[in-house]
């Protein structure tokens, strides 16, 4: 009986899962996180990870023994921890420091065509994109890498380019101390190209406005200012 109802439960899972099929589905601006995720040190993750990717490896029907892949489980797990998925851990969240506005620059500032390399949530497949982000000053500023700094911690980690963009401007708007920020993405996901639809043509672009960027002049500025070649 009790095998009985673990087969249900797996066949109900299952539908559950293809009913939502290829959907991106977002359910909060927070990244979806278990309440012990750092209990567990680094070190014994990437042990744990390199275990589970080398038993999915081995199902898949590869030969660990073989030189090129003996070393992969290892790899995998480091690059998950340390690098693709680093921006899980508020460890790793940049250091700001914000700077009086002296020059009295009370235009918006732009930092536009910041690259960034995420993952589908979904898919864990990689999401690559542009963001272009504003603000207007409110007394404080902070460095130019600083804003780069801060896309790529809340793409590290697995995203959905709408919470992605949610993110990056909440945070602005706390370090600023000012409602004043946009941020706009505009990015290729890999789980449309590389699979199921494979159109390898499209982008999503994203959209936050907040403050004075919800007015329509303010608005197309920046629009006008992200659009120009500039150099």
């Amino acid at each position: 009986m009790k095998q009985r109802e673990i087969m249900l439960n797996t066949q109900l899972k299952e539908y559950t899962v293809e009913e939502i099929g290829d959907e991106h589905i977002g359910t909060s601006y927070d990244t979806p996180m278990k309440a012990d995720a750092f209990d567990m040190d680094d070190n014994l993750k990437m042990k744990l990870i390199e275990d589970k990717f080398r038993d999915i490896m081995e199902i898949m029907g590869l030969d660990l023994t073989d030189d090129s892949l003996s070393g992969t489980p290892k790899r995998v797990a480091k690059m998950y921890i340390k690098e693709i998925f680093s921006g899980l851990n508020p460890d790793n969240k940049p250091k700001i420091a914000l700077f009086d506005n002296k020059y009295k620059y009370n235009e918006m500032l732009v930092e536009k065509d910041i690259t960034f390399y995420s993952n589908c949530e979904h898919h864990f497949v990689p999401i690559i994109g542009k963001a272009h982000v504003a603000y207007i000053s409110s007394g404080k500023v902070i460095g130019l890498s600083k804003i780069n700094r801060i896309v790529n911690y809340y793409a590290k980690r697995p995203q959905v380019q709408e919470r992605l963009t949610v993110q990056i401007a909440n945070e602005l708007k706390t370090i600023l101390g000012t409602e004043d920020v946009a941020v706009i993405i505009d990015a290729e996901h890999l789980c449309v190209s590389s699979r199921g639809v494979e159109d390898v043509n499209s982008s999503t672009v994203t959209a936050q406005f907040d403050g004075k960027f919800k007015d329509e002049s303010t608005k197309q500025e920046l629009m006008t200012y992200i659009s120009n070649k500039l150099k």
